[in-house]
């Protein structure tokens, strides 16, 4: 039988192909990672969606600035972190509910001749009631942490930030900045405030190498509805209806490092957030009165 030899060439060139691909696609990929010149530093990072954040940023090399009140909380993480991605871990520890702590942060780490190239501005506290029953100086506590510290810190670091021309910032907001929220009439106020105040700074900073991410979780398994005094809430009595603050925080990373404007997590949180855009501001804060009240109430 007379030899076919563009059958023969063409079976060559093909077992070639498959070779030369097999071999692209089973060799261990030798990129290394660039470690970031810059730090990031972020407040509430020892617990819920704040240190699962610190983790996403160690596991990318970064070097942290982690902030919290309690020092032997920080201690703890900072072992974690570094022993888990070996990422060089500053630990200070500042109540940014007190006027002056973040003011006093923010020199501190200046002093320390660290470079912050990230900010997340996680930290953040609610108090849970009928406004007219709720303790007063808790609540302005709670707006000195949730804007006053959270402006003061955006303040000093995005100067820093524009003079370098580059920088990102991410804020914690909630799907609460888009509600009226009856028994959590403060908390939802100061989110509305972080909600804005995001998108008008990012619109500023366009131009100016800065990028400016808001994260709007929904109701989320962390310690902040213990620390509300909200365990009583309809809205926290399903274990399993709560995002996992990973899941969360993973969306936030994801914006934030693709320099978008805002993320809500979730897509039931999105249903909410659209349907509330439509919705009559009277109506919505009435639904979410029937959502947040106590399991109590009739």
């Amino acid at each position: 039988m007379p030899i076919n030899y563009f059958f023969l060439r063409s079976m060559t060139g093909a077992l070639a192909f498959g070779i030369n691909f097999y071999t692209k696609c089973t060799e261990p990929n030798t990129t290394v990672m660039e470690k970031p010149t810059k730090q990031v530093l972020i407040t509430g990072a020892t617990s819920g969606i704040g240190f699962e954040l610190a983790k996403l940023f160690a596991k990318d090399l970064y070097d942290l600035v982690i902030v919290a009140r309690s020092q032997e909380e920080l201690d703890k993480t900072a072992v974690v972190l570094n022993s888990s991605y070996g990422t060089k871990v500053t630990t200070i520890a500042k109540d940014l509910f007190l006027p002056d702590s973040a003011f006093e942060l923010y020199e501190e780490v200046k002093a320390k001749g660290i470079e912050i190239g990230i900010l997340v501005n996680n930290a953040g506290q609610g108090e849970y009631g009928e406004f007219i029953t709720t303790d007063l100086s808790k609540e302005l506590s709670i707006i000195q942490l949730n804007i006053s510290s959270l402006v003061v810190l955006t303040k000093l670091f995005v100067l820093d930030m524009v003079k370098a021309g580059e920088g990102k910032i991410l804020n914690l907001s909630s799907i609460a900045s888009k509600s009226p929220g009856p028994w959590q009439a403060v908390y939802h106020g100061t989110k509305a405030f972080v909600q804005s105040f995001s998108e008008a700074l990012r619109v500023e900073l366009k131009d100016k190498g800065v990028s400016v991410t808001a994260l709007l979780p929904g109701v989320t398994d962390t310690d902040f509805f213990q620390k509300a005094h909200m365990e009583s809430s309809k809205v926290v009595q399903d274990k399993d209806q709560m995002a996992d603050p990973a899941d969360v925080a993973q969306d936030g990373y994801e914006a934030l490092m693709e320099g978008k404007d805002m993320v809500v997590s979730g897509f039931k949180n999105k249903l909410q957030v659209a349907m509330g855009a439509i919705t009559p501001d009277e109506t919505a804060a009435k639904k979410m009165a029937k959502q947040q009240e106590p399991v109590s109430k009739k």
